[in-house]
């Protein structure tokens, strides 16, 4: 993997850079959709609330169903994607930073950002209050409120933020696609095991996708805009070393 020789790169990002225009673009599209979604589960909107009753039913049966499959989904579940497991991946890449020793300032943000995205998470969780689904039969049990899933945010958010980081540190071509897959697998699976095993409804999991892709967004926005702010004032950029 090349690596730059410093945490902050010679170029600097200004507010009308493609990279923070983006960022910034993409960020208003997930804010409006996380907001319209949560409107729709505070709401009880019947239709949303039809939906996630009839996903939830089907794969509730098959769950039942297919024994082998679910304790396959539980291991997946609560030791691979798991939010703990997760955080100490997103750990890891923090202790790798700091090892650096360029990379403080890179090392910081990311631990910021993942403590907030828990914080973030569980303060909704309280602030809606959503029931989880309830079986006569369940195959798996969870804790907190339902809406917006948990693991389904956090590893958007973990796998997000790395993902962006190897392309920040320019990993290379094998690397990356490595990654680009093992984060889609993982988003993907984590959203799928939650829904099977009856812990979430099927909307839980989407409000943790955008969420989780709405802080990724915007952490992306803050780190461009203090790269700009660093290079508008070189006698600062000592900070960041």
């Amino acid at each position: 993997m090349a690596q730059p020789p410093h945490d902050t790169p010679p170029v600097a990002t200004s507010p009308h850079h493609p990279v923070h225009r983006a960022a910034v673009s993409v960020a208003a599209v997930l804010t409006a959709c996380s907001a319209l979604l949560l409107t729709l589960v505070a709401i009880r909107w019947r239709p949303l609330m039809s939906v996630d009753g009839d996903v939830a039913g089907t794969t509730h049966r098959w769950a039942v169903d297919d024994r082998g499959l679910t304790h396959a989904f539980r291991i997946l579940t609560d030791w691979v994607w798991d939010p703990l497991t997760m955080r100490l991946v997103c750990a890891a890449a923090v202790v790798w930073l700091v090892w650096r020793r360029s990379a403080w300032w890179t090392a910081l943000w990311l631990a910021v950002v993942c403590a907030l995205a828990a914080l973030f998470q569980q303060l909704l969780k309280a602030a809606v209050d959503r029931p989880r689904p309830v079986w006569p039969n369940p195959v798996d049990s969870a804790h907190y409120s339902a809406f917006p899933s948990g693991h389904a945010m956090t590893a958007t958010v973990v796998c997000g933020l790395l993902l962006w980081l190897l392309h920040h540190l320019g990993a290379g071509r094998a690397l990356w696609r490595t990654a680009l897959v093992a984060s889609v697998v993982s988003v993907a699976g984590v959203g799928l095991t939650r829904v099977w095993l009856g812990v979430h409804w099927l909307s839980d999991v989407i409000g943790g996708w955008l969420l989780g892709a709405l802080v990724v967004a915007l952490a992306v926005v803050a780190y461009e805009w203090g790269r700009g702010r660093a290079a508008a004032h070189p006698d600062r950029r000592t900070l960041r070393h």
